[in-house]
């Protein structure tokens, strides 16, 4: 059979023409007493300037000059260290002085900044600030896979094809990416490649589309999306392709295979025009749906490592796409971007409350973190890189 493109490709839906703002991507909301507020700063222009940009995109956080709860100040400890000294505002004292350590005074400030996110709030948050991110950019004018830090320093070029490129993912242990691409044959195929040699290597290459891979938590399975057979179904097989088993059997249309955080589950979009989310055991059964009283279009998964009872995904909303999350436990998703522009591709950051996702209007696309609580979000990446999609969250 002939080859067709993939189904789900929400990143050419857009919307009519948003109302001007500020920002694409940004949204201020109003700081209240679920937030914590901090002065920040650093003993550099540098690192001042990111820790501020850190914090500033924390819905936890805002930043104030005076009454504040919390001093938060970083310092160099070393060529690639740097001090955090946490004081409680009004003459409270020492709340702790640690130091971080990395592969650059960068990448040791956002450590130190996660160990002041871990001594600063009373909800067993963890720091996301270290993160890193794979993304697509189309700075060249091709599409291109590009991973970088968080805030989009240490940005690295990973593939130069001059193809579509579409989806990329971590590997659970940050070694290795994987992607479909119609790199070569012209068609959708899976790749993988290794971050350390950037050697690619074919992962899967069966006729129709190839698309939507993603590893298992613990990096031995990868869940992907093929039509060698006819319909779009779910399929898994082990790490380095082999072993490919079917695990879904119907005429509906399927698109972006997510894991459960323990590794048993899959949760998937099913249904066209209009997809809603089911969720399947991994090694095969019945599929459930899961979105229920939410949206007519619930799509692109993903599952929280941090709170197995939450996933994101991308709804629709009028004729624009949000972000929105679903309960499980519940059945009930809600919406939890309020946006005059379009917001796709949602992927958790490590502490279960906040997430990255594209940004997009009609003539560009940023890459964002969105607070899932207050509706708080702030671009990442800037506009002088170009358009930025399909951001997905490394974290160790």
């Amino acid at each position: 059979m002939q080859r067709s493109l993939p189904f789900f490709a929400l990143a050419l839906a857009l919307a009519a023409p948003a109302p001007a703002q500020r920002d694409i991507g940004e949204v201020e909301v109003v700081a209240d007493n679920r937030t914590i507020p901090v002065r920040v700063s650093g003993a550099t222009a540098e690192m001042n300037a990111l820790a501020l940009q850190a914090f500033g995109s924390h819905g936890r956080y805002h930043l104030v000059a005076s009454g504040y709860l919390f001093d938060i100040a970083f310092s160099p400890a070393g060529p690639a260290s740097v001090r955090v000294d946490i004081s409680r505002g009004f003459g409270g004292g020492t709340v702790a002085s640690e130091v971080a350590s990395g592969s650059s005074m960068r990448e040791a400030l956002l450590a130190a900044a996660d160990i002041a996110v871990a001594r600063t709030n009373g909800l067993g948050l963890r720091g996301f600030f270290s993160s890193r991110l794979v993304f697509i950019g189309k700075r060249t004018g091709k599409e291109e896979i590009y991973t970088s830090d968080l805030f989009f320093g240490d940005v690295k070029q990973i593939t130069r094809d001059r193809a579509i490129a579409m989806t990329p993912r971590w590997a659970p242990d940050g070694e290795k990416v994987i992607y479909t691409s119609f790199f070569r044959s012209g068609f959708p195929d899976i790749f993988v490649i290794d971050l350390g040699t950037y050697q690619r290597t074919t992962f899967v290459s069966f006729k129709g589309t190839n698309s939507g891979a993603h590893f298992s938590p613990d990096g031995r399975q990868v869940a992907m999306v093929l039509s060698g057979e006819g319909e779009p179904e779910i399929y898994v097989s082990d790490a380095y392709g082999r072993g490919v088993s079917r695990r879904t059997r119907s005429e509906a249309t399927k698109a972006s295979p997510c894991w459960s955080p323990d590794g048993s589950r899959l949760v998937f979009a099913m249904g066209d025009p209009n997809p809603q989310l089911y969720v399947m055991p991994a090694a095969g059964g019945y599929p459930q749906r899961v979105s229920y009283n939410t949206s007519s279009y619930c799509a692109e998964p993903d599952w929280s490592r941090a709170n197995p009872d939450k996933i994101v995904f991308t709804m629709r909303n009028g004729r624009n796409y949000q972000i929105g999350v679903l309960t499980l436990s519940q059945q009930r998703g809600e919406q939890v971007s309020k946006a005059p522009f379009d917001g796709m591709e949602p992927s958790w950051l490590p502490d279960g409350r906040h997430v990255v996702y594209t940004a997009l209007t009609p003539y560009t696309s940023r890459v964002c973190i969105l607070d899932t609580e207050t509706g708080k979000s702030t671009p990442v990446s800037p506009s002088s890189f170009g358009a930025t999609l399909q951001a997905n969250v490394w974290a160790r």
